[in-house]
């Protein structure tokens, strides 16, 4: 019957194959087709795993497009990450500039070197910025399919689960940053796929590269391991000695590569405490790092550092929260299919939970708790919702044979109708939702001021309220006194600087006395000034809410423009102006003064 037929070409597990295949061989010809029957089995896999790897790659290349589109176009994550390994091809940029020294500090030692390998082949810090997330993609499927077969033997629920991860991540910009949170994908599934299959050497490996790429990790499969352990010892009291050693080792292994992480930024140490956090505009609403709510609902559920509930598309990706019901129901025959160890989904959700809750309780110590929960939780609805949708699939097949021999069409009509809006879903979501692939990708019009700052001398300072602050390091390769994008509110022997800087760069823009201006100047060695068309009227200060944080200045700033006083800074835009655009006109330092 032709879906009898359909389920064994979509659906048949591997272990079943093999075992159908070799009975009828050894039936038919008395000789043993063991060889034949792997042969099948891995052609079959080939085919869903190319498959997987097809869209994987596809996805990638719809980010490509969007990375490629215009001559200055830089992810916004990469700003802060990637700006300063060009020092990696000119080792003269950036010399004692504070926001890049800092930056260099927080960056995970095996990140940067990546970057810093792939630097010495020729190949630009921000050009392999682009072209990682495709690269990611890609490990991400193939450790991802390989643990979907270790838990649930069905090749196309390994093609149906990478499809929805592949779609998820390319919803969301976190692999097309290709910053450090960008490999936590690959680097997990790696993890995943080692443990489920008992290889020691690659669980400690992947352990090891997760505290030098992306140090959060480490402690989500640290805890994981220890409850795995746990469990072992509940149902196995004679665990072997061996094991536990294993165990304590690999876990010992990643609290060891952590150490060079922790001690990187002691220079810019203390780490804000909580009381402090909660004193800081900045960690509320309209701040740069918002964090703190007074909307419980939105703080504990859907905040973006703080809530629970990951926002998460395709919509079919919660299709994964039926896992435990649907294995435990007996209508569907290829539930028997699912190993034991499907059991890790659960334990890696409950150990993402605690971490998260443990975030929460030591704020910043673990850093934002939604790091605990958003990748992880991504990767366990994308297994747990393609293994559901094959055995729903397996289960409408067979459906549909059974109505069939007792004509009752139009039963069969609508499961096939039902099957195939699924389907449609399933595929064409991504292609109907507007911004997808959500880059995040950042395109700047001022190639002719990058190109000018790029004619200045390395070690030029540019002063500036302008959001071009945060394009100037990435693009011309010059540094910035402040920047929003580099104002992170955390480490306060940093921020401390920054914020008196912003304090100090506010007054003197908008001070009615030019003196303001010149001591900035000499106390920070600026070089140029750069300025806004717009910069002197109210509405230009009140849509940058990330300054509201810097009082009393900018309430005095913003105050005058309003009464129509007219800053000093003004006076000198005609005879000082080194370089103007359509938007901005630069200021040479030296004339102000």
């Amino acid at each position: 019957m032709p879906f009898l037929r359909l389920r064994r070409l979509l659906i048949t597990p591997i272990d079943q194959t093999s075992r159908h295949n070799t009975s009828i061989a050894i039936s038919a010809t008395g000789t043993n087709s063991k060889g034949h029957s792997a042969k099948r089995n891995s052609e079959g896999t080939a085919v869903w795993l190319a498959l997987s790897l097809g869209f994987a790659i596809y996805y990638g290349s719809l980010g490509l497009q969007k990375a490629f589109r215009a001559g200055y176009v830089v992810q916004d994550d990469a700003r802060e990450y990637v700006f300063w390994m060009q020092q990696f091809v000119n080792p003269g940029l950036f010399p004692q500039d504070l926001i890049a020294d800092y930056f260099k500090s927080i960056t995970p030692g095996g990140y940067a070197a990546i970057y810093h390998l792939i630097a010495t082949l020729g190949v630009q810090p921000l050009l392999l910025s682009k072209l990682l997330p495709m690269i990611l993609g890609v490990l991400t499927t193939l450790y991802g399919f390989g643990v979907c077969l270790q838990l649930f033997p069905v090749p196309a629920s390994g093609f149906m689960a990478m499809v929805l991860l592949n779609q998820s991540l390319w919803f969301r910009d976190d692999l097309s940053s290709a910053t450090p949170r960008s490999f936590v994908y690959p680097l997990f599934l790696a993890f995943l796929y080692y443990l489920l299959r008992r290889v020691r050497l690659g669980v400690m490996i992947t352990i090891v590269l997760q505290a030098f790429i992306y140090p959060p990790l480490v402690f989500i499969t640290i805890a994981l391991l220890f409850l795995r352990l746990w469990n072992w010892q509940r149902w196995r009291p004679r665990l072997q000695q061996g094991q536990i050693l294993w165990f304590g080792v690999a876990a010992g292994l990643g609290c060891l590569a952590l150490l060079p992480y922790a001690f990187s930024s002691s220079e810019f140490a203390p780490l804000v405490t909580k009381a402090e956090a909660l004193t800081m505009p900045e960690l509320y609403p309209g701040g740069r790092h918002p964090y703190f709510d007074s909307n419980l609902w939105r703080f504990w559920l859907t905040g973006q550092h703080s809530g629970i509930l990951p926002p998460l598309l395709p919509p079919l990706i919660w299709v994964g929260l039926a896992l435990p019901i649907v294995a435990r129901s007996r209508r569907f025959p290829l539930v028997k299919q699912l190993k034991d160890e499907v059991v890790i989904l659960a334990q890696t959700a409950l150990v993402s939970l605690g971490l998260f809750l443990a975030a929460h309780a030591l704020l910043l110590r673990l850093f934002f708790p939604t790091r605990y929960t958003t990748h992880t939780w991504r990767i366990v609805l994308a297994i747990a919702s393609g293994i559901v949708l094959t055995i729903l699939l397996d289960a409408m097949l067979l459906a549909c044979a059974e109505l069939t021999r007792s004509d009752r069409w139009k039963s069969v009509v609508w499961r096939l109708a039902l099957t195939i809006a699924v389907g449609a879903v399933f595929f064409l979501f991504p292609m109907v939702t507007r911004d997808f692939p959500a880059t995040n990708y950042r395109v700047s019009g001022e190639a002719a001021l990058y190109q000018f700052l790029q004619q200045q001398p390395q070690d030029s300072l540019i002063a500036t309220l302008s959001d071009e602050a945060n394009n100037i390091p990435t693009f011309a390769q010059r540094s910035v006194l402040v920047g929003k994008e580099y104002a992170l509110p955390f480490h306060l022997g940093f921020y401390r600087q920054i914020r008196q800087r912003s304090i100090e760069l506010i007054q003197a823009q908008y001070s009615q006395d030019l003196t303001s201006v010149q001591q900035v100047i000499r106390k920070y060695g600026v070089d140029f000034w750069l300025l806004d068309r717009a910069a002197f009227m109210p509405q230009y200060l009140t849509d940058k809410t990330w300054l509201q944080s810097f009082q009393p200045a900018f309430d005095q700033a913003l105050t005058g423009l309003q009464q129509g006083k007219v800053p000093a800074l003004t006076t000198r835009i005609k005879d000082c102006s080194a370089f103007e655009s359509e938007s901005v006109v630069v200021l040479k330092a030296d004339c102000i003064s």
